[in-house]
């Protein structure tokens, strides 16, 4: 009974995985359903696994005797999933101390992590209180009105908390990246943050500058390697993610647009497994 469980639920995270992952429509729609097919599967997933662990290797469920098998995948898949947990939070805490070491200044009234390298960079790094992280070749190369539009763009990171919800999300993405489009979600919605934090900063930014600052960025920060863990920088963006970018910093909403959760019956239905630890005797 236990194995035809686990089986059900893959076909249940396979089948949600394998539907449309590029949505037309508003930022809502796309951020509501991208992220809906990215947490739900492995949810799921994790659900199932742990209602596995809860009933143990012994005993019934509904007539059928459970065995060491199914109690053993669960217990394996639950390790591995701490243990991926455990590995992102060790390498975005060594960002975290890196980013400390290097020397605290005051830019403009804000205080900023001064990082010795030539090539453009700005990003926050760390989790709930991240470290604003700006380059010395970034100061020095833009205008004084291109590096505001920078400032502006990384407190929308540090406002919507970015850096603290897109570590749990990769870990999510760690887990599961051998479901069907992972990585294809994973990438929406980094688009879709970008985005709301390009949007944040046009209400305080000329759009144009920020355009210009996004481009110059990009186009001269790739000598610099950074991680994707606890991070959340400027130039995170090549390709059709740029032109998307770019394309809304140049025909900008009057409002930021709110990316709100998907409705939280729908996750309601991932707890389900648990239910099933009832009828185990």
């Amino acid at each position: 009974m236990h194995l035809l469980m686990i089986v059900i639920t893959l076909v249940v995270a396979l089948i949600l995985r394998c539907s449309q992952v590029h949505f037309p429509g508003s930022w809502e729609i796309r951020w509501r359903r991208s992220l809906f097919l990215f947490l739900f599967p492995p949810l799921l997933i994790f659900m199932t696994a742990i209602a596995l662990l809860c009933m143990g290797p012994q005993g019934q469920m509904g007539g059928m005797y459970t065995g060491w098998l199914s109690y053993s995948l669960a217990l394996m898949v639950l390790s591995v999933f701490s243990s991926l947990c455990l590995k992102l939070a060790y390498q975005g805490w060594r960002s975290l101390q890196s980013a400390r070491n290097c020397p605290l200044v005051n830019f403009a009234g804000k205080p900023i992590r001064l990082l010795n390298t030539q090539a453009l960079f700005a990003g926050q790094i760390g989790f709930w209180q991240p470290e604003l992280v700006v380059s010395q070749g970034l100061l020095e190369t833009l205008s004084p009105d291109h590096v505001e539009s920078v400032l502006a763009h990384e407190q929308g990171h540090h406002h919507y908390k970015d850096t603290f919800w897109f570590f749990w999300l990769g870990w999510i993405r760690t887990c599961t990246a051998w479901l069907p489009n992972t990585e294809p979600l994973w990438q929406e919605l980094l688009v879709l943050r970008e985005l709301r934090a390009d949007h944040y900063a046009v209400s305080q930014v000329d759009p144009l500058v920020l355009a210009e600052s996004l481009l110059l960025v990009v186009s001269n920060g790739s000598a610099f390697a950074h991680s994707e863990i606890c991070c959340a920088a400027l130039g995170d963006g090549s390709g059709e993610r740029l032109e998307q970018r770019i394309e809304a910093l140049l025909t900008p909403v009057a409002t930021t647009p709110e990316m709100k959760l998907p409705s939280w019956h729908t996750f309601f239905l991932a707890f389900v497994p648990l239910l099933t630890v009832i009828f185990h005797t």
